[in-house]
This record gives structure tokens, sequence and C-alpha cells, in this order.
């Protein structure tokens, strides 16, 4: 079952704290680690797995089918310029694909290339990563939903996660709204209150 709320994770995440998470009843993350080396970032997603399928989480690499193959994850999320969605689905039949999508369009292209759910967005103003294009808006998670489950991201805090399911995305991402709060997992608590 896709997780309604997505906390994406980067090398320098405390797996006390990623765990803890689990607990408090974050059903699904992302790690997404694109400075380090393929080694490293192997080690890395191993290890985020080892420290989260004990609370049965979801975990899902991000643009790298071979490492989320190789780690065990349930699941990768392809990027508009990673491998295709179809290319991955006939490598990795078993494995949950997502794919980031910015309109219908592309939402219903990659449910016919074998996508289970559309990472949408930036939906919202993020400084959580650069070079996006312009935030989408609420309009067109609703123009977009229904091709495929979309996970919303960009800008998510509890009013907008709250928002963008309303506007028909199954689900949420985060990074900031979790990992830039003085209490990460109070944080988590409130997003999950909010896509409840």
């Amino acid at each position: 079952m896709l997780p309604t709320l997505f906390c994406l994770v980067d090398s320098d995440a405390d797996h006390l704290v990623l765990a803890a998470l689990a607990q408090a009843g974050v059903a699904g993350f992302q790690v997404r680690a694109k400075a380090l080396p393929d080694a490293d970032l192997l080690a890395f997603a191993a290890s985020v797995v080892d420290a989260l399928r004990p609370h049965g989480a979801m975990v899902v690499v991000n643009d790298r089918v071979d490492v989320a193959l190789a780690v065990g994850a349930d699941g990768v999320h392809l990027g508009r310029t990673d491998l295709p969605v179809a290319v991955a689905r006939r490598l990795a039949p078993d494995l949950l694909v997502g794919a980031t999508c910015r309109n219908r369009e592309q939402a219903l292209q990659a449910a016919a290339d074998g996508a289970d759910y559309a990472g949408f967005g930036p939906v919202f103003a993020t400084s959580s990563k650069s070079g996006l294009p312009s935030p989408l808006g609420l309009d067109a998670v609703t123009a977009a939903a229904g091709a495929l489950p979309l996970v919303a991201i960009g800008g998510i805090e509890p009013a907008t996660a709250r928002a963008a399911r309303a506007a028909g995305a199954h689900g949420v991402a985060v990074i900031g709204a979790i990992w830039r709060q003085p209490d990460p997992v109070s944080a988590a608590k409130e997003l999950l209150e909010a896509v409840a």
C-alpha cells in the first residue's frame, strides 16, 4: 500500500531518528543522497533499509534501480532524466516504481509505462532543491489526479499537505518539513495528522 507520507533521507540522516519516525507512523522513506559516490550510496541505502525494515516502513531509492535491487529496497523513484519507467519495470518487475511528473500527460504516460505512482511537483515553492520549474499549484494537482496516485512534493508542510490531499493527491513527500524542524518526530506527527 502506498504511504501517504514519504520522508526523503539524505546521507546525514540520523538512523535513530529514522527509526523514531517510523515508530511514530511514517510509513514511506526515500533515499535521496545525490552527492554520494556509488559505493557509499550502496552502503548508505543498505543501512537505511536495515534501520527501517524492522518497523515495516517502505524504502524507495531515488534514481537508481540497481541500488534499489542490490539493497532489497521496496521501490525506486525515477526522475525525468533517469532510466525510463518502462525499462525499470522490465528490469525490476516486483519493485514499486515512482516517476516524477509535472502534468496530467506525463502522469498518464508514466502509468502506461508501468509506474505505480507519480511524484508530482514542485506544488509549492521550495528551497530544498535548486533548478526546479515554477510551482505548479493545487490546480495542477487536481488536473492530474486519477492518472496515477500522486505524491505531492515541494513546499509541503502541514497546511499545504492538507491542501494537496484535498486537491486530489494521494499523499505528500517532504524534506525540510521534518529535517529542518527542532523536533523531527513531532513535525512528522503533525504531517501525519494533516494527510490522514
